[in-house]
């Protein structure tokens, strides 16, 4: 499906909240299916990706309902599971794939994980590497690099671990396996990523150390059920917030919006950028959330890596777009890791925004936006890539002229009701 937008000088006025955290959700779902006893989940996200992670777990004899965005999971801990009479189908989801097979290595029975063909391109060797240092017995397409992969469940065994680049979803594959394993499991991380799977594991009673960049989880811990508050995606919100800061004389209010530290470099980036926006941090348990009040505001440009990547991944997309719009040279760097996501985010980009009449170049680890620049209307494509479908559908707030996106639904993974808020702050 492909939609066509047109704007006339837009602001953007008004108060939303974003659907849940992606990241949450998944885990959420994961921990109270492992855990024993009814598991609630206030603000799941409902979109493709986290709808795919539920199945699997139904298919593993799970009982979970969903009533608008609480769901309830009932279980007696992932010893009751049910060896799957079907493939697992991931859907889109690489956080599902992925740390679904953590979660499948140390079961007693044979399973078989497949997505779509997007997630039958992307690499699973980071994963499968240290889970078959644990003893996990894997395979699949060229040794396991990618799907279908079967696993056959074992008894693992406690590793030391040193993660070659800041991964969450490796951390978080090693720490769900370790669970199972015999003895204390060590990760080593080079720069600190999402840290969710740790804060949920100890939100789910188990007894975890974290300091100096190392993880350390003693096997055999057995999870109890919770009740799971999920914040808004600050992910999704990040669209938001671009799109207020391009817009003339907007002001935006996103509610209840995710402000986990190791999530924030989009917060950072847009301050050292000149963005004016002001955080009022709400009272919570676990994870922090805030409500964000972002003006329209004069960018400059800035240069962007290191230890902050990890801390934004996702948001490259939005922030390549806005450096169109800054005064002066953006320079992202450090950020390969965009180039096995859904798609090459950092070749898509760079075409994309050019179409668009951008003054962008791609370097083998990001790339340098010039700015700002005057945008021109275009036929964009999504490539099914959700947040490239939201950067074309923001990028129509600042272009003259018609913007047409094609595959437009794939925004559904991670923000269903997308053009309908965005739809609301425009009017």
């Amino acid at each position: 499906m492909a939609i066509s937008l047109t704007y006339k000088k837009p602001s953007l006025t008004g108060s939303i909240k974003v659907p849940g955290d992606k990241s949450i959700s998944h885990r959420a779902i994961m921990f109270g299916s492992m855990a024993t006893g009814k598991t609630t989940v206030e603000g799941f996200l409902m979109g493709d990706d986290c709808l795919s992670t539920i199945s699997c777990f139904k298919k593993l004899g799970v009982e979970i309902d969903i009533a608008d965005d609480l769901v309830t999971i009932q279980s007696e801990g992932e010893d009751s599971w049910k060896e799957p009479s079907e493939v697992l189908d991931t859907g889109n989801s690489g956080t599902t794939t992925r740390l679904m097979l953590g979660l499948l290595a140390g079961t007693s029975f044979h399973s078989i994980l497949a997505g779509d063909e997007s997630i039958a391109k992307r690499p699973m060797k980071r994963i499968i590497n240290p889970l078959r240092e644990m003893g996990a017995d894997i395979r699949g397409r060229m040794d396991g690099q990618y799907t279908p992969l079967a696993v056959q469940g074992t008894q693992l065994k406690a590793i030391d671990y040193t993660l070659p680049v800041a991964s969450a979803q490796v951390k978080s594959a090693i720490l769900l396996a370790a669970l199972k394993a015999v003895g204390k499991t060590v990760i080593h991380e080079p720069i600190a990523s999402r840290d969710h799977t740790e804060i949920m594991l100890e939100h789910f009673g188990a007894t975890i150390t974290r300091e100096d960049h190392q993880i350390k989880l003693e096997g055999g811990q057995k999870l109890t059920a919770a009740h799971v508050q999920v914040p808004g995606d600050i992910s999704s919100a990040a669209f938001m917030i671009g799109a207020a800061l391009i817009t003339e004389d907007s002001k935006v209010i996103l509610e209840n919006v995710g402000i986990n530290p190791t999530r924030t470099g989009i917060l950072d980036v847009i301050e050292q950028m000149g963005a004016s926006f002001d955080l009022e941090e709400n009272d919570t348990q676990g994870e922090r959330s805030a409500d964000l009040t972002v003006y329209s505001s004069k960018l400059k440009g800035i240069e962007i890596g290191g230890d902050l990547i990890p801390r934004l991944i996702d948001e490259i997309p939005l922030i390549a777009l806005i450096a169109t719009q800054a005064e002066g040279t953006t320079v992202i760097k450090d950020a390969e890791e965009l180039r096995v996501k859904e798609t090459d985010r950092i070749a898509a980009v760079v075409k994309e925004l050019s179409k668009m009449g951008a003054d962008i170049e791609a370097t083998e680890d990001g790339m340098i936006i010039h700015g700002p620049t005057a945008l021109t209307g275009a036929e964009m494509t999504s490539y099914g890539d959700h947040r490239l479908g939201m950067m074309a559908a923001i990028g129509a707030l600042a272009a003259s002229g018609e913007v047409v996106i094609d595959d437009a639904e794939c925004i559904s993974i991670s923000y269903p009701n997308f053009f309908e808020q965005l739809n609301l702050l425009t009017n």
